[in-house]
């Protein structure tokens, strides 16, 4: 395991990506899904060979990324991939519409479980199908598949399920048992089951993280999975993603694919990919897991401390948190009084969903110190 620490403050805002230019210099940004930390040595090395030789062409019709790709889901995931049955794309998102596009008819409605990444909605409004709102059930302890509403909105017909696994915003990791029964009802009623894995390398281990395509035949069947290095690795500007099947008929529909989704795929994206999935880059992934572990305890107990009516449950993936703050009278908009008065940037928690009113999604992929610094201020804020 490599040592993975955040960049500075000052080293931070020299970056020109959204998290560190949306805002003034003022403000803590801890909203956009993007991480403080240096590139892994692994990838940074492939981007300046790739410069150095001006290797910044179309992306080839063949190459290693499907075959890297494989070898880091069975290493990471004990996931058995065919690499023929992979294509590339843009990024996650550009997949997630491409499919649904061939899975559903224009009209059809499409279930997602709020509360939910906000761009789901929009990306079900361009394939040309329409939301179906099945919310994730809250037992107290966790956020859990609600089997009873999906199979109600199947039966009323509903076509296909958009699944975020793991979880954004509440960084669960859904159990396999919810993963198969959710397949066997796509399977009864002919549905598509498109997974949104962006978040699987960030699973802590011990998690239990199920790929949905490696449950079983039904999965392989009804399922397809867009995984991506680029939240692990902070890579999204490069524009790589991978659209994976397990059945011939779905194989089928990836490789029906226009050819232009396929040449979206950044080239130096590609090249990013194949060394974050390279086993070279494994030891800094456990680093990050490491450093990501420490923030997500840290962060309970700084709320603990500073702002004890919050609620927030530590996520078992990703480095998202999710923070009930209805209780600390900050408004209906949390996030905006958080954001005017204390100078951090959240998320506000109703644009995933009306299930998310009262709440913010704070992004703790940074340093312990950035993360001190926000609390003790929203916790100024609080108190006064």
């Amino acid at each position: 395991m490599l040592e993975v620490k955040a960049l500075s403050i000052d080293e931070l805002r020299q970056r020109t990506s959204e998290k560190w230019r949306e805002y003034p210099a003022d403000v803590l940004p801890l909203f956009v899904a993007e991480t403080d930390f240096p590139l892994a040595p692994t990838v940074k090395a492939a981007l300046q060979r790739a410069v150095d030789t001006g290797d910044t062409g179309y992306v080839a019709s063949r190459g290693p990324l499907a075959e890297t790709y494989a070898s880091f889901a069975k290493r990471r995931f004990d996931w058995d991939v065919d690499a023929s049955r992979i294509r590339s794309t843009a990024d996650v998102s550009m997949g997630i519409v491409e499919i649904l596009r061939r899975v559903v008819q224009p009209g059809e409605r499409v279930i997602v479980m709020p509360p939910v990444y906000p761009p789901f909605y929009d990306l079900i409004a361009e394939a040309g199908a329409e939301v179906e709102r099945v919310p994730l059930r809250d037992t107290g302890m966790a956020w859990e598949i609600d089997l009873d509403g999906i199979r109600s909105a199947l039966e009323e017909g509903a076509r296909a399920i958009l699944l975020c696994n793991p979880h954004n915003p509440t960084g669960t990791v859904h159990a396999g048992e919810s993963l198969a029964a959710l397949a066997d009802l796509a399977d009864e009623f002919d549905a598509a089951v498109v997974s949104d894995e962006i978040h699987a390398p960030l699973a802590q281990p011990g998690a239990g993280f199920t790929p949905f395509l490696s449950i079983g035949s039904a999965a392989q069947k009804v399922g397809y999975a867009v995984v991506s290095a680029s939240k692990a690795f902070n890579l999204a500007g490069l524009k790589c993603a991978l659209m994976v099947s397990a059945h011939d008929d779905t194989a089928a529909v990836l490789r029906g694919l226009p050819v232009e989704v396929v040449w979206r795929t950044g080239q130096l994206g590609l090249l990013a990919a194949v060394a974050a999935f390279g086993e070279e880059s494994d030891p800094w992934l456990d680093g990050l897991l490491h450093a990501l572990d420490h923030n997500r305890v840290l962060l309970e107990d700084l709320l603990a401390r500073h702002l004890p009516d919050a609620r927030y449950r530590i996520p078992a993936a990703g480095y998202l948190a999710w923070i009930d703050v209805s209780d600390l009278g900050l408004g209906d908009n949390p996030a905006r009084r958080i954001l005017k008065d204390a100078k951090v940037a959240l998320n506000d928690g109703s644009a995933f969903g009306a299930e998310g009113t009262g709440f913010v999604r704070l992004n703790f992929g940074t340093s312990p110190e950035i993360i001190t610094e926000a609390i003790e201020r929203i916790a100024s804020l609080v108190s006064r």
